[in-house]
C-alpha cells in the first residue's frame, strides 16, 4: 500500500525529499510529533513556514493520539514550491468533520480548532478517507526569496543549544473575538493547573499578569488583536504563582469569517521554541553595504524594536549571545543616577526581574561603581560585588556602563556560570556595544518617560476630581483603595491615626482578587503596623511578606506533623497569602497640615518590585488623598459639632400633661440642619401650670439659631421667675435688643396652660406679631384664638396683653409658624385661610393625626422642598371616654 497521502499531492509538485514517523496514542507523542516536524523542517531550511507547520501538526496529532486513541502516522513531503504535512489516523469511520454554519472552538471536537487552523494558515488542505484510514493533509508555500539563500542555523555544539526541560510543552490557546477563552489544550492544563472546563469562557485578562502601567506599551487586548504578536508576560496558576511565558499571538478567521485569536505559550526560558529567528543579512550583500550599516543595527538587527521594553530585551539576548555568555541584564538609572533598576533580563530567576533596585555605588573601587567597566573573574571570592547576581549560581561577569553625553544612563552585564571566562578583552568588545545602543535606549526610555508622564497626569486629575467630589471619610478611604488598585499595586491597606497619642489603626484593605482580602486583613491585623514618619517618599516595609511566610511555613508544618489525609484549607490560605504579599511592600505617609493622619501601603505578588515612576506618581497621589481624608476629618468633627449645638437649642422632650394631648412637629431647612430660625417649648411652670411657646427667629441656619437659643431659655427662667406673659415678652424683647448687631427680630406665641378638673383646659396666651393660634371646635369650626400684637427686638418699650382661652373637650389648639403658612407654589401660597381648611378636616383627629395632616398638606402644597424652617405645635383635650 502506498504511504499516506503521496497519491493526493499535487501533481506539478516535484518531491525532492520526504520524512516520516509513527507515534503512539499517549499524551507524549504531541510534543514529540512537534519535534519532528520542527528539527525537519529546520534541516530543510524551511524556516519561514516552520511555526505555522508546528502549531498544524500539534493541534492534528492531538485529534489522533489523544482524541480517537489511536497512533498517528506524520509524513513531511518536500517540494520546490513549498512543504507538505499529512497526519494519518486508524479511526476511518468517524463522522466526516465538515462545518454547519457553526465556529468550530471545542478541543476536543474534531472539526473543531485543528480544521480552523488549517483553513486559516494553510495554502490547501483537505481530509480524506480510505478504508483503513483518515487523512488530514494541508500544504505550506514558501514566500518568494532570493535563489539560494536559507534560513537554516548553523551546526552548533551540544553545550550552545537553547536549555529546555526534557519535555518541552506548548500551551496553545484559542481566543474568540470577544477576549474570552475558547479553546486549552493538554499542554496549558499541565503548564498551568487549570482543567479545560475551568477556564473556558474565562477573559484571558483574567489569568494573564500584563503590566498595568497608565500610558505605557501594548494592553493585552490591543495584543489579541493584532495580526501577529511575540512577546513576554505572565501566567496566574492555579496554584497563585504567576509563571513568565513567552508567547507568539496569530490572529485568524474560520470559513464564516469569525475571527480569533491562537496563542502558543512556553515557559518564558523556552522562548527559542517559538522565538522568531533573526534573519540573517543577504549574503550576497557587498563590502561596501557592510561597511554602511548602522553599529546599532549591526549589534540589535533590523528592524529594531519599536518599543523599550522589546529593545531592552533584545539588547540583553544580543549581548548574552556576542559574549557566549549564560545570562544578561540591563539596569537603567533613576532620575537622579543613585539607583540603577533592573529592566531586562536573560538566563536569571524571575526574582531578578521588573524594576528590582540596586545602588549605583557598592564599594569604595572603581569596580563597586557601575559608572565604570568591571570584570569579575570569579564571584565567589567577593561576595556581594554584584548584588543582583547573589544566589544565582553565576561566578564571572563582566558589566560596562551606558553613558549619554557623559551622564549614566545605565549598565549592561554578562555573566557565566564558570569562573575566569571574562577578560578586559570581553569587556571592551561589551562596551563597544554598549556605546552604540546607549543613545537609542535613553531616546526610548525618554519616550516612555513623556507616554508614562501623560498618562500620570490624567491619572491624578481624574483622582482629584474623585477625592473632592467627597467629604464622607469612609467613602475617601475606599476611593483611595479603590483608585491604587489594580493601576499602581496588586493590594493596598490605609492606616490612620487619629490623633499624635494613637497608634496606627488598619481602616481600609482591598486586593485585586476579592478571595485574598480576608486572609490579607487578618495578617496585617496580626503585625504591628508601620511607624509614621513625615519623611516623604516611599519605604520599603518587610513586615507583612516575612509574616506571611512565617505563617504558611507553620501552616505547612502543622500539616505535615497531623494524622493523614486531605490537605486542609488552611494552609492553602496561608499559601495564597504569602505569595499575594510576597512581592515589595512600600508605604508612603499621609500627611495633610505638618501632621501625619496615616499611611498608604501599596504591595505587589511574590517576586514583583515597583518601578520608580509608579512610586512617584503613588506618592502624588498619597499627597493628595492626605489632603482629602483629612479634610473630610475635618468635616465629620464640625458636623458632629454642630449637631450637638443644635441639639442644645431644642427641648429634650416634652413632659406629659395631664389631661392635654401634645405633639410637635420640626423641620429646619438647609442641608445638615437639626435646628433652625424656628422654634417650640413646652415645661411646666409651677402648680399644675405649663407654659408653651413657638417663635420664628429672622433668617435661618446658624445666625438664627443663637437668638433661638437665647429665647427659649429666657423664657423657662422668666416663667419660673413668676412673671407673667406679658412680662416675661417684654423682657425677652430687652435681653434681644441688648445683641445689638447680633439681634433678630422675632415673632413668638407664648401661653401658659392649667388643665382644670371638669376635663376642660384655661389657656393665657400672648401672640406678639406670630401667625395667629387656631382653635378647631368639636363641631368642625375654627377661629383664631388671639388677637395680634407688635413683634419682639423692634421697639424699646412694648405693651403688651394676654388673653384667655378656655378649650372644651375635643377642641384642639394648631400654633405653626411662617414656614408653614407662607408655603409657595409658583404665585399661590397656602396662606391662613388653607390652613383654615386643612384645619376643618382634622375634626376628631388626636393631636399626633392632626399635625401629621397639616404637614402633608404642607408638603403636598408644591414640588419643591421647603425653604424655610417649619414647626407645628397641636394641643388637644380629649374626650372623657378617651382618657
Amino acid at each position: 500500500m502506498a504511504e499516506p497521502g503521496v497519491e493526493t499531492r499535487t501533481r506539478s509538485s516535484v518531491i525532492t525529499a520526504r520524512a516520516a514517523a509513527s507515534f503512539d496514542p499517549v499524551g507524549r507523542s504531541v510534543a514529540t510529533a512537534r519535534a519532528f516536524v520542527r528539527d525537519t523542517l529546520q534541516g530543510w531550511g524551511y524556516a519561514e513556514v516552520v511555526d505555522d507547520a508546528v502549531v498544524l501538526t500539534s493541534e492534528l496529532v492531538t485529534n489522533a493520539v489523544i482524541h480517537a486513541g489511536t497512533a498517528a502516522d506524520v509524513l513531511c513531503l518536500r517540494a520546490d514550491d513549498g512543504v507538505r504535512i499529512e497526519v494519518a489516523d486508524r479511526y476511518p469511520e468517524r463522522e466526516i468533520p465538515v462545518q454547519q454554519g457553526r465556529a468550530m472552538t471545542g478541543p476536543d471536537r474534531e472539526n473543531g480548532r485543528g480544521l480552523l487552523l488549517c483553513a486559516a494558515l494553510a495554502t490547501r488542505w483537505g481530509v480524506e478517507y480510505s478504508p483503513t484510514r483518515k487523512h488530514v493533509w494541508f500544504h505550506l508555500d514558501l514566500p518568494e526569496r532570493p535563489v539560494g539563500t536559507r534560513s537554516a542555523g548553523p551546526v552548533l555544539p551540544d553545550p550552545l543549544l537553547p536549555v529546555t526541560e526534557s519535555r518541552v510543552r506548548v500551551a496553545v490557546v484559542q481566543i474568540d473575538r470577544g477576549g474570552a477563552i475558547a479553546a486549552w489544550n493538554e499542554d496549558a492544563e499541565e503548564l498551568f493547573g487549570y482543567g479545560s472546563e475551568q477556564v473556558t469562557g474565562k477573559p484571558l485578562g483574567d489569568l494573564a499578569a500584563w503590566p498595568h502601567t497608565p500610558g505605557i506599551g501594548t494592553g493585552l487586548a490591543e495584543a489579541l488583536r493584532l495580526s501577529r504578536w511575540e512577546g513576554s508576560y505572565g501566567i496566574r496558576c492555579a496554584d497563585g504563582r504567576v509563571i513568565p511565558v513567552y508567547a507568539s499571538h496569530l490572529r485568524v478567521r474560520d470559513a464564516q469569517g469569525e475571527p480569533s485569536t491562537v496563542c502558543l505559550l512556553v515557559r518564558d526560558y523556552e522562548r527559542a521554541v517559538l522565538q522568531t529567528p533573526q534573519r540573517p543579512a543577504a549574503a550576497d550583500a557587498g563590502p561596501e553595504s557592510r561597511t554602511a550599516a548602522d553599529p546599532f543595527e549591526v549589534f540589535i538587527g533590523s528592524p529594531a524594536p519599536d518599543d523599550l521594553d522589546g529593545l531592552l530585551q533584545r539588547t540583553v539576548e544580543r549581548a548574552r549571545d556576542m559574549l557566549d555568555g549564560d545570562s544578561a541584564f540591563l539596569l537603567l538609572a533613576t532620575d537622579d543616577e543613585t539607583e540603577l533598576e533592573v529592566r531586562a533580563t536573560t538566563g536569571l530567576p524571575s526574582a531578578r526581574q521588573r524594576f528590582a533596585r540596586v545602588p549605583v555605588e557598592t564599594g569604595a573601587s572603581r569596580y563597586g561603581s557601575a559608572r565604570m567597566p568591571a570584570v569579575h573573574e570569579d564571584l565567589a571570592a567577593v561576595p556581594g560585588a554584584v548584588p543582583l547576581l547573589e544566589g544565582t549560581g553565576m561566578r564571572s561577569v563582566v558589566t560596562v556602563p551606558l553613558k549619554v553625553e557623559g551622564r549614566l544612563t545605565g549598565s549592561l552585564g554578562v555573566a557565566a556560570e564558570g569562573a575566569n571566562r571574562y577578560s578586559n578583552e570581553e569587556a571592551l568588545r561589551l562596551q563597544f556595544a554598549a556605546d552604540r545602543i546607549a543613545l537609542a535606549v535613553e531616546s526610548a526610555r525618554l519616550g516612555e518617560l513623556e507616554r508614562l508622564r501623560r498618562g500620570s497626569l490624567s491619572f491624578l486629575v481624574e483622582a482629584s476630581d474623585l477625592l473632592a467630589g467627597t467629604l464622607d471619610r469612609d467613602q475617601t478611604l475606599a476611593l483611595m483603595a479603590q483608585m491604587t488598585v489594580p493601576t499602581l499595586a496588586t493590594w493596598c491597606a490605609v492606616y490612620t491615626i487619629a490623633d499624635q497619642a494613637s497608634d496606627p489603626y488598619l481602616s481600609y484593605v482591598l486586593h485585586e482578587d476579592e478571595d485574598l482580602i480576608d486572609g490579607l486583613k487578618a495578617l496585617l491585623v496580626s503585625i504591628s503596623p508601620p511607624d509614621p514618619v513625615t519623611t516623604p517618599g516611599a519605604r520599603v516595609w518587610t513586615a507583612p511578606g516575612d509574616a506571611a511566610h512565617r505563617a504558611a511555613l507553620d501552616a505547612s508544618m502543622r500539616e505535615l506533623d497531623g494524622p493523614g489525609g486531605p490537605v486542609s484549607s488552611g494552609i492553602g490560605t496561608a499559601l495564597a497569602t504569602a505569595t499575594a504579599v510576597g512581592g515589595e511592600t512600600v508605604v508612603l505617609p499621609l500627611v495633610a497640615r505638618n501632621r501625619v493622619i496615616g499611611m498608604l501601603t501599596l504591595g505587589k505578588p511574590s517576586d514583583d518590585h515597583f518601578r520608580q515612576e509608579i512610586l512617584e506618581l503613588a506618592e502624588d497621589l498619597s499627597r493628595r488623598a492626605a489632603l482629602a481624608l483629612d479634610n473630610a476629618r475635618l468635616y465629620s468633627e464640625r458636623t458632629a459639632i454642630s449637631r450637638s449645638l443644635q441639639r442644645s437649642l431644642l427641648p429634650p422632650g416634652l413632659p406629659v400633661v395631664p389631661g392635654v394631648e401634645v405633639d410637635v412637629i420640626y423641620r429646619a431647612a438647609g442641608e445638615g440642619n437639626e435646628v433652625g430660625g424656628d422654634f417650640y417649648d413646652l415645661f411646666p411652670i409651677r402648680d399644675g401650670a405649663y407654659g408653651f411657646a413657638i417663635g420664628d427667629v429672622c433668617g435661618t441656619g446658624p445666625e438664627a439659631a443663637a437668638v433661638t437659643g437665647l429665647a427659649r431659655h429666657a423664657l423657662r427662667l422668666l416663667a419660673r421667675e413668676g412673671f407673667g406673659g406679658p412680662a416675661v415678652l417684654e423682657r425677652l424683647n430687652a435681653a434681644i435688643l441688648d445683641e445689638g448687631a447680633r439681634s433678630r427680630f422675632l415673632t413668638l406665641l407664648y401661653g401658659e396652660m392649667r388643665p382644670q378638673e371638669d376635663g376642660s383646659a384655661v389657656l393665657k396666651v400672648v401672640c406678639a406679631g406670630h401667625p395667629l393660634p387656631l382653635r378647631l371646635s368639636q363641631d368642625g369650626t375654627v377661629r383664631p384664638a388671639a388677637d395680634p400684637q407688635p413683634l419682639l427686638g423692634v421697639m424699646d418699650d412694648l405693651e403688651l396683653y394676654e388673653q384667655t382661652v378656655t378649650l372644651d373637650p375635643g377642641d384642639v389648639l394648631l400654633c405653626v409658624t411662617d414656614g408653614v403658612t407662607e408655603r409657595r407654589e409658583g404665585t399661590r401660597m397656602l396662606g391662613d385661610d388653607g390652613l383654615t381648611e386643612v384645619l376643618k378636616s382634622c375634626t376628631g383627629l388626636t393631636a399626633g393625626a392632626v399635625a401629621s395632616r397639616v404637614l402633608r398638606a404642607v408638603e403636598r402644597f408644591a414640588q419643591e422642598p421647603a425653604s424655610d424652617d417649619m414647626a407645628i405645635l397641636a394641643l388637644r383635650i380629649p374626650e372623657p371616654h378617651n382618657r
